[in-house]
């Protein structure tokens, strides 16, 4: 049994031998920073190398493993070993503070970048039309794979982890959440198959565990040392017929029984989310950190900014935390939360500071762009207002 309620500067072990120095965890954040040729850029590069000096565990942002599977642009690719140099360059720079590092990799499914990917090119367990979300429009209506699609994605999965284990990643994560294909067949609203990988729970998970079982054949073949498999989920989805909580802890089981080393939990936010039914006091975090019960490791990433609010997290059950908009903004946040300055921690991005903290371009773009993600401060508005108040 793990302890799970451990100070949020201490040390933590995986149960493979993996050591953290602290239970901070990089959240897995996507830069839109990537070369037009699918590899790592320069400015990702720096993005990493300026976050990663202080944190336990780096994740970095998904990686798509097919062609057709990319989910936004200027993401970086895996899908062929000509990538692979690129991986390892990202590698060098998310392990650069110290700290081990995470590939997430994944397929977006119904998600994919329609301006990057042919329309007949977008899959999904079924022909179910995509609701609209904060990084794609509603209207796309992908075409179902088929039997023989599915064994080729899976094989795909795992020759990304190969290419990560080459690269020199500590792990790699899959990332089964926010709608993409992993989690289009565990759902119940947009598996609507009636073969073998539809249906019931148990064929609705057939996908994405048969995946963990290919990518835990490839890390046993070449893995030389300690290496994670990490799983990310969305527990609930907010259309009327789509996931609950009840569905995600099936699943949790599986990747348990399977042989995951972590869960890691996507949430609007660590410290609020309640389960859509509205009949439950206790938090999302609360309720899968219980049903875990200490087998693995769980993570949960959201709205996590401040150190007090990583603390209450893990006093809530979890094993790591994952800080992802707090360090967007503040490169050092480990260093301020560890010596005291804790009320140096900015919760908004200054424009002046934008170099400084190297916000790749097309990051900085989004996030001026984006509604509620961040707020954005230009410090001459601010003088401008202090000196005419």
């Amino acid at each position: 049994m793990l302890t799970m309620k451990t100070p949020l500067f201490e040390p933590f072990t995986f149960q493979n031998g993996l050591t953290l120095r602290n239970h901070v965890v990089m959240a897995p954040m996507t830069t839109w920073s990537g070369n037009d040729d699918g590899t790592v850029s320069d400015e990702e590069i720096g993005y990493y190398r300026r976050r990663t000096q202080g944190v336990g565990l780096v994740l970095t942002g998904c990686t798509h493993i097919m062609a057709n599977g990319i989910g936004f642009t200027g993401e970086f690719a895996s899908y062929d070993d000509k990538f692979t140099p690129s991986l390892r360059r990202l590698a060098d720079a998310a392990k650069s503070g110290g700290a081990p590092a995470v590939l997430q990799i994944f397929h977006a499914g119904n998600k994919a970048e329609a301006s990057l990917v042919a329309v007949e090119d977008i899959v999904s367990a079924s022909s179910v039309p995509v609701a609209a979300g904060p990084f794609n429009a509603a209207g796309v209506t992908p075409r179902p794979l088929t039997h023989d699609e599915i064994l080729n994605v899976i094989s795909a999965f795992g020759a990304a982890t190969r290419r990560a284990i080459e690269a020199g990643f500590d792990g790699i994560e899959l990332h089964g959440a926010h709608g993409f294909l992993l989690q289009n067949f565990f759902s119940p609203l947009y598996n609507q198959r009636d073969d073998e990988w539809g249906g019931s729970p148990e064929n609705r998970m057939r996908f994405p565990i048969a995946v963990v079982v290919e990518v835990k054949r490839v890390i046993d073949k070449f893995a030389k040392r300690p290496f994670l498999l990490g799983y990310r989920i969305s527990p609930e989805e907010p259309e009327e017929g789509g996931l609950r909580i009840d569905d995600a802890y099936g699943l949790i089981d599986r990747l348990i029984e399977t042989g995951v080393d972590y869960v890691h939990a996507s949430l609007s936010n660590v410290l609020e989310a309640k389960p859509f039914n509205g009949g439950e006091h206790r938090t999302i975090a609360e309720l899968i950190a219980t049903r875990v019960a200490g087998r693995v490791p769980v993570i949960a990433a959201g709205q996590i900014r401040t150190p007090d609010q990583a603390r209450r997290a893990l006093d809530l059950g979890l094993s790591l935390i994952a800080v992802g908009q707090g360090l967007v903004i503040n490169p050092n946040w480990v260093e301020l939360s560890k010596n005291g300055s804790e009320n140096q921690i900015e919760v908004e991005v200054r424009t002046s500071k934008v170099p400084e903290i190297e916000i790749p371009g097309k990051l900085w773009g989004v996030i001026q762009a984006a509604t509620g993600w961040f707020q954005v401060k230009d410090d001459r508005t601010k003088e401008l207002n202090n000196a005419t108040a």
